[in-house]
């Protein structure tokens, strides 16, 4: 991982972002501040993070808010911090296109850990895999995380081209709930499996299913992605 990778820090606790700072930079990364969510988008804009670590609660705007308005036009990973437990909300961050999800009180070097996961999914091409996968009017392309319909490229967050790719690597063939979620998210995620649904779910959204391809439900087990040849 390259030396520059700026992590945009987005808390309204100064605390929070002294310690986090503190780990990050040991691993050779910089760090922005933002103590608002009006100074979150501001930052984002002015500074161009690679990462951002987002509070949910926060003055002038909350990270809801600063989570969908950055997702309308950026796919820059997103790991959103909140003191709140409830599944709700979690769930609510998740849909908007957080790549991750941690409750305080958290560990910092956790924090880290996190991180670097994403942004080695982000940038690493994945070992053995073909780089591109092309179908009819598609191509998802993992090494640059781009996906394109009709050569056009459809915004998508990493989470969703990587779930994308996970489905479109194999045609026809039918993935639990549970085999996505530990391959594409590559960690414990509560078992909750309503996260791969989420997701499952704006796919669909921005690449609605036509004659030539389209990801199915499978009741009662999972998804599966058919194309025609």
């Amino acid at each position: 991982m390259a030396s520059t990778t700026k992590i945009l820090i987005c808390d309204d606790q100064r605390m929070i972002h002294e310690t986090l700072q503190e780990y990050i930079e040991a691993e050779g990364f910089s760090c922005v501040s933002a103590f608002d969510g009006e100074e979150a988008l501001g930052k984002f804009a002015s500074e161009k993070p690679d990462f951002i670590v987002l509070d949910l609660m926060m003055p002038k705007k909350n990270g809801i808010d600063v989570c969908r308005e950055i997702r309308r036009e950026h796919d820059t990973p997103i790991i959103m911090l909140t003191a709140k437990g409830e599944e709700i909300d979690r769930i609510l961050g998740l849909e908007l296109g957080a790549d991750d999800y941690i409750v305080k009180p958290f560990s910092p070097r956790e924090v880290v850990a996190r991180i670097k996961v994403v942004l080695r999914r982000v940038w690493e091409k994945p070992r053995e895999e073909e780089p591109i996968l092309n179908f009819p009017r598609l191509q998802i392309n993992i090494s640059s995380y781009e996906v394109r319909v009709d050569e056009k490229i459809v915004p998508c967050t990493p989470k969703e081209v990587e779930l994308l790719y996970k489905l479109c690597s194999v045609p026809g063939r039918v993935w639990s709930r549970e085999q996505l979620l530990s391959d594409v998210w590559g960690y414990d995620y509560y078992g909750d499996t309503r996260v791969v649904d989420t997701q499952i779910k704006r796919i669909r959204q921005k690449l609605p299913d036509n004659e030539h391809w389209g990801v199915r439900s499978i009741y009662g087990v999972g998804y599966k992605f058919e194309a025609t040849t």
